[in-house]
């Protein structure tokens, strides 16, 4: 699935423990697949879901929730 010029497909690959969807308002999401995080984890500053509005944005969110783990 390609969105105006970025490759979705790449996302997947790149982080393969989210799963990504763009919404029709142009909005990007990833949520993580097969976890559920507990209080202590998003206290910490892991997101079960995030998204932005610009692709940018969108993969700096996704690095940053990896070093975070």
């Amino acid at each position: 699935m390609t969105s105006h010029g970025y490759d979705l497909d790449a996302l997947r690959v790149t982080f393969p423990a989210w799963s990504f969807f763009r919404s029709d308002a142009g909005v990007f999401y990833a949520t993580r697949r097969g976890v559920r995080l507990c209080d202590t984890q998003i206290d910490a500053g892991l997101q079960q879901t995030v998204s932005a509005d610009d692709v940018a944005t969108f993969v700096a969110l996704l690095h940053d929730q990896q070093v975070r783990v």
